[in-house]
């Protein structure tokens, strides 16, 4: 017999980072929800009311009554499992499942024989994972029985870093369940918590599939886009020129040429791929995809050296991912800067969002930290650069005057606007401008 959802439903968020935090604080309107990390620091911020993700704000997280922990034990007893950690890939691209095992060992240890719990996995993973790898580790750690003791229902986060419309419990969540009735426990649970309704996949893996091919066509939209901006620079053209008038089309599918990082659209494609290479398929196109957008921060790099001094000193702007999020993760604006530095040029960053601790010990990037480094406080550069790079538009960045940008850059000097944010922005005849 399965959990139900009731008035004294109990349920476990596991993971408390960008996904797993806003689910539980979401959850704990309407349910007793505990929210488990390991990383002991993490939680103690989170105890303060500091969210480093800047995804629940210190008021959202004061007021609510979720229960934080970093000892599992205290997530026993509970009726629903939710699985949020990372599904990360390693140096050769390949899948990671280690932080989902782990998650399955900590939500083993923990299981209750009869109480037929509910582990729901909502990490990115390619299709078979939950039954064929995590329902496995569930029945050796917890030694119980799957579809007995315990369940699984897998339904794939939606979040959108720094995206404040399409928060949680406003989103359409695809749900699923090894059974009918589990599923529509799943239904009723998450339907508490969202505004945007349900969808109930036809099984585990249709849903597992459906997470990794949202990601995987954004990541080969936006391929095509940087592939066709590669043609454009050679014949002269702004691949933003071009984009403006396609776009008047009621058709064209607006996508932007850039950088494709963080933990999604630069990661999921490779999930797929793993699998379909298992089963004996090339997966030509995703590949492909991938190919052209992981080389995009080095061609980025030597489009900027080609016209810029040589041994020049460049002024990055902008470390995260995206535009005004703190997150680091896979950030591809780092293969910029090395590109950069490999070319001879000495590179100094800003970003006024990152957390320059990180930054050092995840890229090795030191980061200038003050209005002054960049010229926002009125004060000109003691040393203009010969060139300066916009590689995240952030909004503070956005917001520059083309007589900010000019007072730090040399006569004769460059501005690379990578995501075309200054492209409305006038700047003085002695500096010269490129873009994608």
């Amino acid at each position: 017999m399965t959990a139900q959802v009731g008035p004294e439903t109990r349920v476990a968020v596991i993971g408390l980072g960008y996904v797993g935090l806003p689910l539980a604080v979401v959850l704990a309107r309407h349910f007793d929800t505990v929210g488990f990390d390991i990383n002991q620091s993490r939680v103690d911020e989170l105890k303060q009311g500091h969210d480093r993700t800047d995804e629940v704000t210190e008021e959202a997280l004061k007021a609510s009554t979720l229960k934080l922990t970093t000892n599992v034990e205290e997530c026993r007893g509970a009726d629903i499992f939710i699985v949020t950690v990372p599904t990360p890939v390693d140096n050769s691209n390949t899948p990671d499942l280690r932080p989902v095992i782990s998650a399955c060992r900590s939500v083993g240890s923990v299981l209750t024989a009869g109480a037929g719990a509910i582990v729901v996995f909502e990490s990115t993973v390619y299709p078979g994972v939950t039954e064929d790898l995590c329902g496995p580790e569930l029945e050796r750690v917890s030694g119980l029985k799957r579809g007995v003791d315990f369940f699984l229902g897998y339904s794939p986060e939606r979040i959108n870093p720094g995206d404040r419309e399409h928060t949680v419990d406003r989103i359409t969540k695809v749900i699923s369940g090894e059974n009918p009735e589990v599923l529509e426990v799943l239904a009723e649970l998450y339907g508490r918590v969202t505004t945007g309704g349900v969808f109930r996949a036809k099984s585990i893996k249709a849903a597992e599939a459906a997470k990794v091919i949202e990601n995987a066509q954004r990541d080969i939209n936006i391929a095509f886009i940087n592939e066709v901006a590669m043609i454009f620079q050679k014949i002269g053209l702004s691949a933003y020129d071009v984009l403006e008038a396609a776009g008047t089309k009621w058709n064209f599918l607006k996508f932007s040429p850039g950088l494709v990082g963080g933990h999604c659209i630069g990661v999921d494609p490779y999930y797929l791929s793993f699998r379909a290479q298992e089963l004996g398929h090339d997966p030509k196109v995703i590949l492909a995809g991938r190919q052209i957008n992981d080389g995009m921060g080095r061609y980025i790099a030597d489009c900027i050296s080609e016209r810029t001094a040589p041994n020049g000193r460049i002024l990055v702007l902008g470390l995260t991912f995206k535009e005004n999020v703190p997150d680091l993760r896979n950030s591809k604006v780092v293969d910029v800067i090395r590109g950069l530095e490999a070319n001879g040029h000495t590179v100094k960053v800003h970003d006024p969002l990152a957390d320059g601790d990180e930054a050092h010990e995840e890229y090795g990037v030191s980061l200038l930290s003050s209005k002054a480094d960049i010229g926002l406080d009125g004060t000109p550069a003691e040393e203009p650069y010969d060139a300066i790079v916009a590689a995240v538009p952030h909004q503070i960045y956005a917001e520059m005057t083309g007589t900010q940008i000019a007072a730090l850059i040399k006569q004769g000097g460059l501005v690379a606007d990578i995501k075309g944010m200054w492209r409305a922005t006038e700047l003085p005849e002695h500096v010269s401008r490129w873009q994608l």
